[in-house]
């Protein structure tokens, strides 16, 4: 087949013809005034052609030079500056006036010197020449002199140069001031290794008129051209010098500008300096380079600096660039950079007024993207369809078949004509805008440049090139969840916000879309170890989507983007939540309810993602595992562990991952504050025994054993009656026996019975508390064992029936009527459970309970002041107080039953009628149940002191939830009713408060 002739080499048939395109005059008034001042600047020049054609004689040229000057004011502005320049119009091809120009800047570039030429001189002569060669361009793109291709090769070559002549002034300033060596400052550049590449348009030559310039660049630290003065200091020095270079060519003077400068789009702009070895490059490519940069890295180019090196360093990243597989995994990154899919498959109607011919629907960036995103599924096998250029990749896509030859032509045809658009919306005042004004004056100058007398067939003509631009890039991308299914686009890379994604963000509820799409831009960079690989960043763009719908659904989808922010940030690594995410979805609505209600749940998924996996059984919602259950799964949890340290970390790990899979049950409604109360009481009973027989055995390995010795733990507090929560601290007592004759322990280091079991309670308690790489398994408490803190550690039977039927203060009996058996030598767990009983049954003085219950009561008031209303462990009528009336009832009405470990609710459902009433008891169940919901929902969510006003709102909605409110205030409203019931019965049953001294 016969190859077509290449698109960039095209050429208009207008480009041939002497006489330009005609502009239309859409404003009389201004053309006049335009004419005019032309002339007059002609008069005062002395130039003969151009003030005979302004002055009268009928001229195609000057006919052109007043329709392109009545609509482009900066054009008209531009002629004035360079009249001179636009004598020689009719005989001269506008494009030798560009080469002249250009061909100035380079000799600039080879002779300008620090010592000759100062910074603000450069400045100067640099914004001279590129207005002459911006005018020309101008008006031999207009006037149909030059094709699209050669219009924008132009301006790359013009920014090309200016680049160059600044690049190699820096460099000679640098080697004046003696901070390196050039090896020839005449060349400065050559071997220099400062390697600067020119991304996206000015990389592939096809710059547009007012556009901004994307940059790289890279050093290396040994280029045979220059030597550094202080090799560490290169990169600072070169940032700084890079600054002056975003300074010198886009600060805007009264001799205009040069090009704005952006380097924005180098390795993780957030961290990394302005110049970057080439080193440290090539690692984050290779580590945590990630599609949209592959894509933008498709166009780059050497274009100031050492081009060779520069070469050279691109070949380096060609296995990062092109893939040698088919690569359609990248597919959907690529729809991340620009998410160009739109709900509307039938199209409808596109706006042409306001219409942005570059982001917009149907534009320039979708062509583009078309281009762009086959090249990385085919450029690694296919080296021909690596080039930079749009319209010539267009061209070989369809040669090897990729492509319909009718697309191709559709899309050149496009391309051409949206990039005319764009230019002539730029040069109207030289603005980096891609926008069609609104306006209907303002949008008959864009026709009339475009050559369009008839302002509506240009709309038509643009709608159908639009139209058609988004029905074939839509048929590229038919699969891929996106947002824009239901919302609008989504794209969360380049150096500013995509205004179609912010959009898209607003409508989904986000208040600050623009900083949230910063927050979200940045987790591209891969700066979070969760982020890092390349593969896990392929994940979380694949759930994005999701995942902002997931922010939206709770309400306040600013605080919940942030949370998972910080989630991410302390994830160690993203792969396997990611991937379980995106297989199941349905985690997702609840990892939001996690986040934006309990963030001490969240730290758990932080440190272990994995206890997700938890979550995937369909039962798993249905009710939560039996102790005997759990007892399985640790046995298989600990499997082989022999080593003390390796049992201790798998028994934290069991814990923490067992704990949240029982509060999220509690979370998502699926047990109640009882059931969660009492599967937290029995993870704790079950680690803390296997957590004694590793310290019995570490002890035993030293000292050996007692003969005939045994022991037992007595739990008390929530642990003993069933009721711990999400940070409850666990309250023990070591109970041991032994025969009388054993006076010291068997091992190769005896001890006496007293001193062997404080020793084992001693390792007990390290081995609950002490924090390993796993964390804390506990926090213990031993100061409820006979005599308190003055006591030793452990205790034997005989002391502590001793000391409990002899000597126990009242507060000690109150804490036994929750204490309970949990782990140990089964003989003496027996034994010591008689005892309990025995000394509960003892006879009580009702009247020194009260008095001491309430003398209790007020110093712990005093003392332990509540922290607020929403305190209700300490509040008058609360927690506290339910506790205090159960243990006196125990004391005093119930000492012959056997209620061992009981909870306040539980014994408030064995009171008859004959020690309270009936509704009494209903109301402090009531309380019961409800200050239990409450207290194990900020238990389970928070570590702060509850405040509804500064509170995540999910948790409130949380709350409002299980209690079957509708908003926080009712739930407030029930807490007091509670408070102030509780407090009357107990007033009731106790007695008034008694009095401070």
């Amino acid at each position: 087949m016969m190859r077509r002739q290449s698109v960039s080499q095209t050429v208009d048939a207008q480009t041939t013809t002497s006489s330009p395109r005609p502009i239309a005059i859409t404003d009389a008034e201004a053309a006049d005034t335009c004419r005019h001042v032309l002339a007059e600047a002609a008069d005062k020049a002395g130039l003969e052609w151009l003030s005979a054609a302004l002055g009268g004689k009928a001229d195609p040229w000057a006919e052109f030079l007043v329709g392109v000057a009545g609509n482009a004011p900066f054009l008209a502005g531009a002629m004035q500056r360079h009249v001179t320049h636009l004598e020689k119009l009719p005989d001269t091809p506008v494009a030798a006036f560009i080469d002249e120009a250009i061909a100035a800047i380079d000799d600039l570039a080879r002779t300008a010197f620090p010592a000759d030429v100062s910074e603000q001189s450069l400045s100067r002569q640099l914004r001279e020449l590129k207005s002459r060669a911006h005018l020309f361009i101008a008006l031999g793109d207009l006037s149909g002199a030059h094709t699209v291709e050669q219009t924008t090769m132009f301006l790359s070559r013009l920014a090309e140069a200016a680049l160059a002549a600044v690049v190699n002034w820096l460099l000679r300033d640098l080697h004046d001031r003696g901070k390196l060596k050039l090896a020839n400052p005449d060349d400065p550049a050559t071997g220099s290794g400062l390697i600067v590449l020119g991304m996206g348009k000015l990389g592939a030559c096809e710059l547009n008129y007012s556009s901004d310039i994307d940059l790289i660049v890279f050093f290396e630290h040994d280029a045979p051209g220059l030597t550094w003065d202080e090799p560490y200091e290169a990169g600072d020095l070169l940032s700084k010098a890079l600054r002056r270079l975003i300074r010198i060519m886009g600060e805007r003077t009264g001799d205009g500008y040069v090009f704005r400068t952006d380097l924005r789009l180098r390795p993780d702009p957030g961290a990394m300096p302005l110049a970057i070895s080439v080193d440290a490059a090539l690692t984050y490519y290779e580590a945590r380079g990630q599609n949209w940069e592959r894509a933008a890295l498709i166009k780059a180019r050497p274009v100031a600096g050492d081009r060779k090196a520069g070469d050279d360093f691109l070949r380096q990243l060609t296995p990062f660039i092109w893939r040698k597989y088919l690569d359609y995994a990248a597919i959907s990154d690529v729809q991340s950079i620009k998410r160009q899919i739109h709900a509307h498959k039938g199209h409808g109607r596109i706006a042409i007024e306001g219409h942005n011919v570059k982001l917009g629907r149907g534009g320039i960036r979708e062509i583009e993207f078309f281009v762009q995103t086959q090249q990385l599924i085919a450029g690694g096998r296919a080296p021909h369809l690596r080039d930079r250029r749009t319209l010539e990749m267009l061209n070989r896509f369809a040669e090897d078949g990729w492509i319909a030859e009718t697309v191709r032509d559709e899309m050149v045809d496009a391309y051409r004509f949206l990039r005319r658009v764009e230019h002539v919306v730029q040069m109207i005042g030289d603005e980096q805008t891609h926008t069609l004004p609104e306006t209907d004056e303002a949008m008959a100058s864009v026709a009339a440049l475009m050559g369009y007398p008839d302002c509506d067939e240009f709309r038509q003509q643009l709608r159908a090139q639009l139209v058609m631009v988004e029905r074939h890039f839509g048929a590229l991308f038919q699969e891929g969840e996106t947002l824009a299914a239901t919302a609008g686009n989504l794209s969360f890379t380049g150096d500013d916000p995509d205004p179609d994604t912010l959009t898209t963000l607003s409508q989904l509820g986000f208040e600050r879309p623009a900083d949230m799409w910063g927050v979200i831009r940045t987790w591209h960079f891969g700066r979070y170890g969760a982020v890092q690989s390349q593969r896990a960043r392929e994940r979380l763009t694949n759930i994005t989507p999701a995942l902002l719908g997931a922010f939206a659904g709770t309400g306040q989808p600013d605080a919940a983007l942030l949370r998972f922010d910080a989630f991410l940030k302390g994830l160690p690594a993203g792969i396997q939540l990611f991937s379980m995410l995106d297989s199941n979805r349905h985690l997702l609505s609840l990892l939001m309810t996690i986040l934006s209600a309990a963030p001490r749940l969240s730290e758990i998924i932080t440190k272990r993602p994995l206890v997700f996996d938890g979550m995937l059984d369909p039962a798993f919602y249905e009710g939560l595992p039996d102790k005997d259950e759990m007892a399985d799964s640790l046995t298989a949890f600990l499997g082989d562990a022999r080593l003390y340290e390796d049992r201790l970390d798998r028994l934290r790990i069991f814990a923490a991952e067992q704990r949240f899979l029982v509060g999220v049950r509690f979370l998502t409604g699926a047990a109640t504050a009882e059931q969660m109360g009492e599967a937290l009481t029995a993870i704790a009973d079950l680690v803390i025994a296997e957590a004694l027989d590793a310290a019995r055995e570490e002890v035993a390995r030293r000292h050996g054993q007692v003969p005939g010795g045994e022991c037992c733990l007595i739990a008390l507090g929530r642990l003993g009656s069933r009721e711990m929560t999400a940070g409850s601290d666990v309250d023990l007592i070591l109970i041991y026996d032994h025969p009388e004759g054993a006076e010291e322990s068997d091992g190769d280091k005896p001890l006496a019975p007293s001193q062997y079991y404080a020793r084992l309670t001693q390792r007990l308690i390290a081995a609950l508390s002490a924090p390993t790489s796993e964390g804390v398994l506990y926090e213990v408490d031993f100061r409820l064992r006979p005599s308190g803190n003055k006591g030793p550690l452990a205790t034997s039977l005989r002391a502590f029936s001793h000391y409990q039927r002899d000597s126990a203060w009242t507060w000690e009996h109150m804490a036994l009527t929750r204490a309970r058996i949990v782990a140990g030598d089964a003989g003496i767990g027996a034994r010591a459970e008689e005892e309990l009983r025995a000394v509960l049954a003892l006879p009580s003085d009702a009247d020194k309970v009260r008095a001491d219950v309430l003398s209790m009561r007020a110093r712990l008031l005093r003392d332990k002041a509540p922290r607020g209303p929403w305190d209700l462990k300490r509040i008058a009528g609360g927690v506290m107080d339910l506790d205090f009336l159960a243990q006196y009832w125990r004391l005093v009405a119930l000492p012959k039953l056997n209620l061992i470990g009981s909870s306040a609710a539980g014994i408030f459902t064995v009171l008859d009628d004959a020690v309270i009433g009936r509704r009494e008891r209903e109301d402090l169940q009531s309380a019961a149940h409800d200050y239990a919901t409450v207290g194990h929902m900020l238990r389970l969510c928070t570590s702060e002191a509850f405040e509804p006003d500064n509170a995540p709102r999910g948790l409130v909605d949380a709350l409002c939830s299980r209690l079957h409110e509708p908003d926080i205030g009712h739930v407030e409203a029930r807490l007091e009713s509670h408070r102030e019931r509780v407090e009357e019965i107990f007033h009731q049953v106790i007695g008034e408060p008694v009095p401070e001294a």
